[in-house]
């Protein structure tokens, strides 16, 4: 897949917002006032002049939509400081509790 300048970006995403929005039956002026944001502040995500990542965030509350955000901060399946310490052939680390360390 072709890589997207920045801008084109913000415009996909405003689009895909844009059409939420409308499947979901709710104007522009009512997703500002729920959203505690201006109309002017929508306007400009749905049509990719730039936002704040705040404002995408509660616009996507509101249309119960926070699961796009899921993909910016996945949970590793493994950790990147086991998969070193089991390269270096180094045993896991374990804690030692007060009652077997006396």
């Amino acid at each position: 897949m072709p890589r997207v300048t920045t801008a084109e970006a913000e415009s996909l995403l405003g689009e895909q917002l844009r059409r939420l929005r409308i499947d979901s039956g709710i104007t522009q002026e009512e997703l500002a006032d729920r959203s505690d944001l201006s109309v002017k502040s929508v306007r400009a995500l749905e049509t990719g002049e730039g936002s704040r990542l705040s404002t995408l965030i509660r616009v996507l509350r509101v249309l119960d939509r926070e699961d796009w955000l899921d993909d910016l901060h996945p949970e590793p399946e493994v950790s990147p400081m086991r998969l070193l310490r089991e390269s270096r052939g180094e045993r896991p680390r374990r804690r030692v509790r007060r009652s077997e360390a006396r």
